[in-house]
């Protein structure tokens, strides 16, 4: 998930003021029972070598998080006085990530400066867990190593832990998910008489549907820098797939990839599904009243049909996601959840990496977080309390929870951006008329340009 905000981090155009003020928090958020690091907890993995710095019990430790979780660590300071804090704030989203990369490059060389603990997104675990340099250690601890209890990582939503894992190692944890699910207007369907699909061939028939009975209704979007992480990552495209740390595999051509497209292009082509993007301007403004349904990540209900669309309360609802007819299992994508690290160079690993397990798992301060937590007793905190769903015209648990162990691994986080191709190459062209299935190999050969920049081999089979 990488991040995919939290959302994972997306430029966005809000349409209004409070539309814009709704995705600030979500970007941040999005990005969006309390352990304690006991050092003879779990044994580290078999090819550890992380040497911890001489550890000072006690001594202050320097944590960097951005505005939206400021709050939460504030609040962990109160909770345990003792606790000697330098906080300091900076934009963690993903303009953030090339500024704390390049400050750790430097704290590297210098050899000094590093924070103890710092709020990131799922791609900045590229570069974390790896030395800058030869010689240096990764920035992230690697904390199955006699930090965090595997009772606790065990804990973890299925996949959600996944971007922190690398060597063997678990180098994060996540603070929230951003997993996609279904999100209807349930008080339209019932005046319609419609019912809610399960599957992405009853999505479309019914997308055709209201094209004819109730034209300039909609059924989803795909005009955001981020609505390929709705569907080609819930459709298992493996558009961006590590198959090994330095070996990207993307094959648009891959009949899960082309099944999601040709599904699109019949429902744009029918304008039930838009080319202009949720949160471009005027759009709620102009069309926000008028989606039926839209395929996305968990934090939809608040912050784009509340804050941007402004729809009444008791009318938007949400369903489990969508899987093909005659396959068994079902997959989702991801769009946001933050993470949490812990320095490898900290010399009070204990206070570094009890704050995060706070952060990530406590109901505390959980329950009251701007978006899905990761950590799933944590998840029920958060949908028990009546501000994450009193809005809903029905019970969202099932839908989110279903979907927090169902969001497809085989999408992966790398060192650049899934959004910039799909902006800049697949934007442009829907703008312009042409098909989604059309497109596929001009994205594909973006996608492989700009991993190989990065300097992966790529591979399309």
């Amino acid at each position: 998930m990488r991040s995919s905000g939290s959302p994972r981090t997306g430029r966005r155009r809000t349409a209004t003021r409070a539309a814009a003020a709704a995705l600030s928090l979500v970007t941040a958020a999005v990005l969006a029972g309390c352990a304690s690091a006991d050092t003879t907890t779990d044994s580290p993995s078999a090819d550890s070598a992380f040497k911890p710095v001489a550890q000072k019990d006690g001594s202050q430790i320097t944590v960097w998080a951005d505005s939206t979780r400021l709050p939460s660590v504030e609040a962990y300071q109160k909770a345990h006085p003792d606790v000697k804090m330098k906080v300091v704030t900076y934009d963690g989203g993903a303009d953030g990530s090339s500024y704390l990369q390049s400050k750790v490059q430097l704290f590297d060389r210098t050899g000094s400066g590093w924070p103890d603990v710092v709020f990131g997104t799922p791609t900045d675990m590229t570069w974390a867990s790896e030395p800058t340099k030869p010689g240096a250690q990764p920035f992230a601890a690697p904390l199955n190593d006699k930090l965090v209890p595997s009772a606790t990582l065990d804990g973890f939503a299925k996949g959600s832990l996944t971007p922190c894992e690398f060597n063997g190692n678990t180098y994060c944890l996540r603070n929230d998910i951003a997993q996609v699910v279904l999100w209807y207007n349930q008080s339209l369907m019932d005046k319609w008489g419609y019912e809610v699909p399960t599957t992405w061939e009853q999505y479309e028939a019914l997308g055709k549907r209201v094209a004819k009975e109730h034209p300039g209704y909609l059924v989803g979007s795909v005009g955001d820098t981020n609505s390929h992480e709705s569907y080609f990552w819930s459709g298992q495209c493996p558009a961006f797939d590590l198959v090994k740390p330095d070996t990207l595999r993307t094959d648009l051509q891959d009949k899960n990839c082309v099944r999601t497209a040709t599904l699109l292009d019949e429902l744009i082509d029918a304008k039930a599904v838009t080319t202009k993007g949720f949160f471009s301007q005027g759009f709620a403004k102009d069309s926000g009243g008028k989606v039926l349904m839209a395929y996305g990540p968990s934090w939809y209900g608040q912050y784009l049909f509340k804050a941007a669309f402004k729809t009444p309360a008791k009318q938007i609802a949400a369903a489990s996601p969508l899987t093909w007819e005659g396959e068994t299992t079902s997959a989702t994508g991801n769009v946001g959840g933050g993470v949490w690290m812990a320095s490898s160079h900290s010399a009070n690993l204990k206070a570094s990496t009890d704050l995060i397990t706070w952060l990530t798992t406590s109901d505390e301060n959980q329950a009251a977080a701007p978006t899905y937590p990761a950590y799933t007793k944590a998840a029920d905190a958060w949908l028990a309390n009546p501000a994450n769903s009193d809005y809903f015209a029905n019970d969202v648990s099932k839908a989110f929870r279903d979907a927090a162990g169902q969001v497809w691994t085989g999408w992966s986080n790398t060192k650049f951006s899934d959004a910039t191709a799909w902006s800049s190459v697949v934007l442009p062209a829907l703008t312009s008329g042409k098909s989604l299935v059309s497109t596929l190999p001009a994205w594909q050969k973006e996608i492989s340009n700009e991993a190989k920049a990065e300097g992966y081999q790529v591979v399309d089979e």
